[in-house]
Protein backbone atom coordinates (compact mmCIF):
# COMPACT_ATOMS: atom_id res chain seq x y z
CA UNK A 1 0.00 0.00 0.00
CA UNK A 2 0.96 3.62 -0.83
CA UNK A 3 0.17 6.06 2.09
CA UNK A 4 0.21 9.89 1.62
CA UNK A 5 0.39 12.41 4.05
CA UNK A 6 -1.19 15.96 4.31
CA UNK A 7 -0.42 18.21 7.59
CA UNK A 8 1.23 21.85 7.59
CA UNK A 9 2.97 20.84 11.51
CA UNK A 10 6.44 19.38 10.43
CA UNK A 11 6.70 17.71 13.60
CA UNK A 12 3.40 15.75 13.62
CA UNK A 13 3.18 14.96 9.67
CA UNK A 14 7.26 13.46 9.74
CA UNK A 15 6.08 11.57 13.37
CA UNK A 16 3.13 9.99 11.51
CA UNK A 17 5.29 9.19 8.72
CA UNK A 18 7.98 7.20 10.57
CA UNK A 19 4.82 6.01 12.52
CA UNK A 20 3.10 4.73 9.26
CA UNK A 21 6.13 2.95 7.62
CA UNK A 22 7.02 0.95 10.60
CA UNK A 23 3.53 -0.61 9.61
CA UNK A 24 3.89 -4.13 7.76
CA UNK A 25 2.75 -4.25 4.26
CA UNK A 26 2.98 0.07 3.83
CA UNK A 27 5.50 0.27 0.86
CA UNK A 28 5.85 3.80 0.29
CA UNK A 29 4.92 7.38 2.58
CA UNK A 30 5.12 10.43 0.82
CA UNK A 31 4.27 13.82 2.97
CA UNK A 32 2.47 17.14 1.78
CA UNK A 33 2.67 20.40 3.61
CA UNK A 34 -0.93 21.16 2.27
CA UNK A 35 -3.96 20.16 -0.34
CA UNK A 36 -2.39 21.62 -2.94
CA UNK A 37 0.42 19.85 -2.55
CA UNK A 38 -0.95 16.65 -1.70
CA UNK A 39 -3.20 17.29 -5.60
CA UNK A 40 0.40 17.22 -7.39
CA UNK A 41 1.24 14.30 -5.80
CA UNK A 42 -1.57 12.52 -6.15
CA UNK A 43 -2.26 13.30 -9.72
CA UNK A 44 2.11 12.09 -10.68
CA UNK A 45 1.77 9.07 -8.63
CA UNK A 46 -2.67 8.25 -6.76
CA UNK A 47 -2.02 5.93 -3.33
CA UNK A 48 -4.25 3.66 -1.97
CA UNK A 49 -4.64 6.07 1.19
CA UNK A 50 -4.72 9.62 1.77
CA UNK A 51 -4.27 10.72 5.53
CA UNK A 52 -5.67 14.10 5.79
CA UNK A 53 -5.22 17.25 8.20
CA UNK A 54 -8.19 19.72 7.78
CA UNK A 55 -6.50 23.05 8.50
CA UNK A 56 -3.81 23.74 6.26
CA UNK A 57 -2.78 27.13 4.48
CA UNK A 58 -2.95 27.50 0.18
CA UNK A 59 -5.65 24.63 0.28
CA UNK A 60 -6.93 22.92 3.37
CA UNK A 61 -8.31 19.72 3.94
CA UNK A 62 -11.92 20.09 3.15
CA UNK A 63 -11.69 21.40 -0.35
CA UNK A 64 -8.84 18.86 -0.59
CA UNK A 65 -10.78 15.75 0.49
CA UNK A 66 -13.69 17.45 -2.05
CA UNK A 67 -11.16 17.12 -5.32
CA UNK A 68 -9.86 13.53 -4.23
CA UNK A 69 -12.96 12.28 -3.70
CA UNK A 70 -14.49 13.16 -7.52
CA UNK A 71 -11.33 12.99 -9.18
CA UNK A 72 -9.71 9.55 -7.55
CA UNK A 73 -12.96 7.52 -6.64
CA UNK A 74 -10.75 4.93 -5.25
CA UNK A 75 -8.59 6.93 -3.16
CA UNK A 76 -9.65 6.45 0.43
CA UNK A 77 -9.37 9.52 2.51
CA UNK A 78 -8.90 8.81 6.48
CA UNK A 79 -9.35 12.46 8.32
CA UNK A 80 -7.23 13.54 11.33
CA UNK A 81 -8.66 16.23 13.46
CA UNK A 82 -8.13 17.84 16.84
CA UNK A 83 -11.66 18.82 16.85
CA UNK A 84 -14.18 16.27 17.56
CA UNK A 85 -17.28 18.13 16.26
CA UNK A 86 -20.20 15.72 15.45
CA UNK A 87 -22.20 17.72 12.78
CA UNK A 88 -17.82 18.57 11.18
CA UNK A 89 -17.37 14.88 11.39
CA UNK A 90 -20.81 13.80 9.62
CA UNK A 91 -20.14 16.71 7.23
CA UNK A 92 -16.99 15.10 6.08
CA UNK A 93 -18.62 11.47 6.11
CA UNK A 94 -21.46 13.16 3.49
CA UNK A 95 -17.97 14.45 1.29
CA UNK A 96 -17.34 10.72 0.83
CA UNK A 97 -14.35 10.35 3.74
CA UNK A 98 -13.92 7.00 4.69
CA UNK A 99 -12.70 7.59 8.48
CA UNK A 100 -12.50 9.89 11.13
CA UNK A 101 -9.80 9.85 13.72
CA UNK A 102 -8.90 12.21 16.45
CA UNK A 103 -5.09 13.42 16.21
CA UNK A 104 -4.35 11.85 19.95
CA UNK A 105 -5.63 8.29 18.62
CA UNK A 106 -3.93 5.01 19.58
CA UNK A 107 -1.23 3.84 17.06
CA UNK A 108 -3.16 0.44 16.69
CA UNK A 109 -6.00 2.55 15.98
CA UNK A 110 -4.21 4.17 13.11
CA UNK A 111 -3.08 0.95 11.80
CA UNK A 112 -6.53 -0.55 11.89
CA UNK A 113 -8.09 2.13 10.11
CA UNK A 114 -5.77 2.03 7.12
CA UNK A 115 -6.29 -1.60 6.56
CA UNK A 116 -10.17 -1.16 7.43
CA UNK A 117 -10.71 1.21 4.51
CA UNK A 118 -8.56 -1.10 1.80
CA UNK A 119 -10.13 -4.22 2.66
CA UNK A 120 -14.03 -2.79 4.08
CA UNK A 121 -14.09 0.77 2.20
CA UNK A 122 -15.01 2.05 5.49
CA UNK A 123 -13.52 2.65 9.08
CA UNK A 124 -16.45 3.05 11.68
CA UNK A 125 -15.33 3.93 15.63
CA UNK A 126 -17.66 5.79 17.70
CA UNK A 127 -16.99 9.30 16.58
CA UNK A 128 -18.03 8.11 13.07
CA UNK A 129 -21.40 6.25 15.17
CA UNK A 130 -22.25 9.17 17.11
CA UNK A 131 -22.18 11.74 14.24
CA UNK A 132 -23.64 9.63 11.48
CA UNK A 133 -26.90 8.89 14.34
CA UNK A 134 -27.13 12.80 15.37
CA UNK A 135 -26.90 13.71 11.64
CA UNK A 136 -29.70 11.19 10.99
CA UNK A 137 -31.78 12.41 13.61
CA UNK A 138 -31.34 16.32 12.81
CA UNK A 139 -32.21 15.61 9.15
CA UNK A 140 -35.56 14.00 9.86
CA UNK A 141 -36.21 16.59 12.39
CA UNK A 142 -35.83 19.12 9.54
CA UNK A 143 -37.71 17.39 6.96
CA UNK A 144 -41.67 17.10 6.46
CA UNK A 145 -41.20 13.63 4.84
CA UNK A 146 -38.99 11.09 5.01
CA UNK A 147 -35.28 11.46 3.36
CA UNK A 148 -35.25 8.36 1.78
CA UNK A 149 -38.23 6.21 0.32
CA UNK A 150 -35.96 3.49 -1.20
CA UNK A 151 -35.80 1.49 1.91
CA UNK A 152 -39.55 -0.47 0.50
CA UNK A 153 -37.65 -1.00 -2.70
CA UNK A 154 -35.09 -3.27 -0.93
CA UNK A 155 -35.66 -6.69 -0.70
CA UNK A 156 -34.70 -8.80 2.70
CA UNK A 157 -31.37 -10.16 1.36
CA UNK A 158 -30.36 -6.35 0.06
CA UNK A 159 -31.68 -5.31 4.12
CA UNK A 160 -29.80 -8.49 5.52
CA UNK A 161 -26.53 -7.40 3.41
CA UNK A 162 -26.51 -3.41 3.82
CA UNK A 163 -26.71 -4.41 7.76
CA UNK A 164 -23.64 -6.63 7.86
CA UNK A 165 -22.08 -4.24 5.35
CA UNK A 166 -22.71 -1.38 8.03
CA UNK A 167 -21.36 -3.86 10.68
CA UNK A 168 -18.07 -4.21 9.00
CA UNK A 169 -18.07 -7.18 7.32
CA UNK A 170 -15.49 -8.28 4.26
CA UNK A 171 -17.87 -9.14 1.23
CA UNK A 172 -15.85 -12.59 1.13
CA UNK A 173 -17.34 -12.69 5.42
CA UNK A 174 -20.46 -11.77 4.54
CA UNK A 175 -20.29 -14.56 1.65
CA UNK A 176 -19.49 -17.30 4.17
CA UNK A 177 -21.86 -15.75 6.53
CA UNK A 178 -24.57 -16.16 4.51
CA UNK A 179 -23.27 -19.16 2.30
CA UNK A 180 -23.38 -17.15 -0.97
CA UNK A 181 -20.27 -16.69 -3.42
CA UNK A 182 -18.29 -13.10 -3.02
CA UNK A 183 -19.41 -12.45 -6.20
CA UNK A 184 -22.87 -12.52 -5.43
CA UNK A 185 -22.23 -10.28 -2.61
CA UNK A 186 -20.38 -7.90 -4.94
CA UNK A 187 -23.87 -8.09 -7.40
CA UNK A 188 -26.15 -7.74 -4.35
CA UNK A 189 -23.92 -4.51 -3.24
CA UNK A 190 -23.84 -3.26 -6.53
CA UNK A 191 -28.05 -3.54 -6.30
CA UNK A 192 -28.31 -1.84 -3.05
CA UNK A 193 -25.77 1.21 -3.99
CA UNK A 194 -28.04 1.24 -6.98
CA UNK A 195 -31.60 1.71 -5.36
CA UNK A 196 -30.25 4.24 -2.81
CA UNK A 197 -27.90 5.80 -5.20
CA UNK A 198 -25.10 6.04 -3.29
CA UNK A 199 -22.11 6.20 -4.24
CA UNK A 200 -19.80 4.13 -1.60
CA UNK A 201 -19.82 2.20 1.56
CA UNK A 202 -20.07 5.42 3.59
CA UNK A 203 -23.03 6.38 1.59
CA UNK A 204 -24.41 3.42 2.60
CA UNK A 205 -23.55 3.17 6.32
CA UNK A 206 -25.08 6.65 6.12
CA UNK A 207 -28.53 5.93 4.05
CA UNK A 208 -28.87 2.56 6.99
CA UNK A 209 -29.02 5.41 9.66
CA UNK A 210 -30.89 7.87 8.15
CA UNK A 211 -33.90 5.25 6.73
CA UNK A 212 -33.82 3.76 10.23
CA UNK A 213 -32.20 0.31 9.20
CA UNK A 214 -29.66 1.30 11.64
CA UNK A 215 -30.60 2.97 15.71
Amino acid sequence: MKVYIADDQTLFRKGMARLVKSFPGILEVKEAENGKELLDLVKENPPNVILMDLEMPVMDGIEATEKVISRYPDIKVIILSMHDSQQHIFYLMEVGAHAFLLKNAEPEEVEEAINSVIEKDFYQNQLVVDALRKGARDRKKAESRPIFNHTLSLTEREKEILLLICRELTMKEIGEKLSLSEKTIHNHRARIMDKTGVRNTVGLVKYAYESGLLD
